[in-house]
């Protein structure tokens, strides 16, 4: 399936606070993370370095190799952000060879659909204080960026023996375990 192409779209399936629509955002972000995704010498070198539960490396060096010359060459297709978006609307289109567009899925989901419920949760607060302007305070608790990286690290702090965000694994020195592409079971 190596050379297979696909196409998914990023949708959600009902409004965030049971309101009837929500606004596109996070798409300057994707692009930026999209423009600067490479697999780093050092990058490789960890991945090298992970083994299954019967310690035998998870990735060869062909494979490795392969990473290593990675071009992105998915077609991407995005509403524009802050557009009205309702359930089972595209926001986002990926279309490219199916390896590609899996490595897009969780990225795109993070920072997506964080961004989204922000602006949608903003305009709601916005139109119910009108005429009075609302000015934001998230900067105290929000997730951030590296929402899931710093979630993966606490969590590994609480207990938990594994994370299956696999920079944080290599930023943190934890396990990686678990799981795969949601549209990888879709593609079969």
């Amino acid at each position: 399936m190596l050379n297979g192409r696909l196409c998914f779209h990023l949708n959600f399936r009902r409004y965030p606070f049971q309101g009837g629509f929500a606004i596109a955002a996070g798409l300057e972000t994707a692009i930026q993370f999209i423009q600067s995704l490479r697999f780093s010498s050092t990058d490789l070198d960890y991945l090298e370095t992970l083994k299954d539960t019967s310690d035998r490396r998870l990735f060869d060096r062909e494979f490795l190799d392969f990473l290593s010359r990675f071009e992105f060459s998915c077609d991407i297709d995005a509403l524009e952000e802050g557009t009205l978006v309702f359930p089972y609307e595209p926001i986002i289109r990926v279309k490219g060879p199916i390896w590609q567009a899996q490595l897009m899925e969780s990225p795109l989901l993070n920072l997506i659909n964080f961004q989204t419920l922000i602006a949608t949760k903003s305009a709601r607060i916005c139109m119910a204080a009108k005429p009075d302007p609302v000015i934001e305070f998230g900067m105290r608790r929000a997730q951030g960026i590296d929402g899931a990286i710093s979630a993966s690290r606490a969590a590994y702090i609480g207990g938990c023996v594994a994370t299956s965000d696999v920079i944080a694994g290599k930023l943190f020195n934890i396990p990686v375990r678990g799981t795969h592409a949601h549209s990888w079971v879709m593609a079969f």
